[in-house]
């Protein structure tokens, strides 16, 4: 427990009863500080769940901070060695990213090259799955350019998993559910959309043909729709599952394999790397890095909370020359006070504690109702918003916010009455006479 000096407790003590004496003007300090605490909380916090909310957009498509990443290069044997290595591992995913079109085959996809559906012209885009080829137009395609009618079809980029890689890339659920890893694998393959994919499908009439090179032809089964993060429409899908329908080897011809594993899965990936090495893949190929999706946002969020950092010290100036002029005015009105206390011994120091403790204790009360404030917009504005921004949804007001909420509310306590402080100390005991 701590315990003040006899000077603090006493300076503490004169303090409150001079605010209580002082309401009205304890008030008007409290108003003139309130907005300039009130900016510097909601800066605060605004930084917290901004970086909250790049962040999580961020591992939607990256993946999560300190997650082991390593990409395999394409070779006949990387998909079967992966698979293999990683079976019925929980702490270990391997994904094979391919093109793949749902609907009529042999005909032109609405989205040629797995463009988002959700522009009104596709042409010129290029997926990023799959070989790319340009007619003499410069338009590119993921596919030759032939002439074929155009159909109920939809290009996308198949992801294939070995395991759930929620646990890496926190994919948010928008209905339906997602991929059951432990059922057995189905005939039918049972594919996750993405809500680019899923605008396609709700928009068009879709025939459930999934067609994979030239030699998948398989009816698949939507069950789910997430949020990705991906504007280009994706569909997810078991590995075990799809090659009910393709040989392994054909996985390693898309391009975009990769493994993500958990910071404590060494022993895995040290297996991993020793089987590929093993199947003929040179070692300088096989790189592994971990996350940092902190670092591409670190660097924007500082620039952007110093710049409302400053425009919050400025309204916290107002609020320190508001409190500065108040306490200077009472100051004068106490001036017999303060030198009937030092005729009877009060040292300067204590008078100047005494002024000091009432404007920080002021500073401290207008911390405490604007933190007060902010959380209660928060937990409002989270209730009402929470069904359009799902970061908002069980968020908490942070505690950063809160701590420079105080800080602020003392420093400007400090600052307002230093000067009063000092006039106070100075007053001199020959003042007692004008009483």
């Amino acid at each position: 427990m701590i315990r003040l000096s006899g000077r603090a407790r006493s300076a503490l003590i004169i303090g409150v009863q001079g605010i209580r004496a002082r309401k009205l003007r304890t008030l008007l300090s409290m108003m003139s500080l309130f907005l300039g605490v009130l900016a510097v909380v909601a800066v605060q916090a605004g930084a917290e769940i901004g970086q909250r909310a790049l962040l999580s957009d961020v591992e939607l498509v990256q993946g999560k901070d300190g997650t082991l990443r390593m990409y395999l290069p394409p070779d006949p044997h990387t998909a079967s060695v992966a698979i293999d290595a990683l079976k019925g591992r929980g702490d270990a995913v391997a994904s094979f990213t391919t093109s793949a079109t749902i609907g009529e085959p042999g005909v032109t996809p609405i989205n040629p090259g797995g463009a988002p559906l959700d522009r009104d012209n596709n042409e010129g885009y290029a997926g990023p799955a799959g070989p790319v080829f340009c007619d003499s137009r410069g338009y590119c395609f993921g596919q030759p350019a032939v002439n074929q009618p155009k159909g109920a079809a939809i290009q996308l980029s198949l992801v294939a998993m070995t395991g759930d890689i929620r646990q890496f890339q926190p994919f948010r659920p928008v209905s339906g559910q997602w991929l059951d890893f432990a059922s057995a694998p189905s005939l039918g393959p049972r594919i996750v959309l993405n809500k680019a994919a899923a605008i396609g499908f709700a928009r068009y009439r879709i025939p459930a043909q999934l067609s994979v090179g030239s030699g998948v032809d398989a009816t698949p089964r939507i069950v789910g729709v997430v949020d990705d993060g991906n504007d280009q429409p994706t569909a997810y899908v078991r590995t075990d599952e799809l090659l009910n329908w393709m040989p392994v080897d054909s996985m390693s011809n898309g391009g975009g394999l990769q493994v993500m594993l958990s910071p404590a899965a060494t022993g895995e990936l040290q297996v991993l790397r020793t089987r590929l090495i093993a199947a003929g893949i040179p070692a300088g190929q096989l790189q592994v890095e971990p996350i940092d999706a902190k670092k591409h946002i670190a660097t924007e969020l500082t620039l952007v909370r110093r710049v409302f950092l400053g425009l919050a010290a400025l309204v916290l100036l107002i609020g320190v020359g508001g409190i500065l002029n108040v306490g200077l005015a009472t100051v004068g009105e106490r001036v017999e006070e303060f030198a009937l206390r030092r005729a009877v011994g009060t040292s300067r120091l204590l008078l100047a504690a005494i002024v000091l403790a009432e404007t920080l204790l002021t500073g401290l009360f207008t911390a405490a109702a604007a933190v007060g404030t902010g959380a209660l917009v928060l937990k409002a504005a989270s209730t009402v918003l929470a069904g359009r921004e799902p970061f908002l949804q069980d968020i908490g007001f942070p505690w950063q916010a809160g701590a420079a909420g105080v800080i602020a509310g003392l420093i400007a306590g400090l600052l307002g009455g230093l000067i009063p402080a000092i006039r106070a100390a100075r007053i001199p005991i020959a003042s007692i006479m004008r009483a």
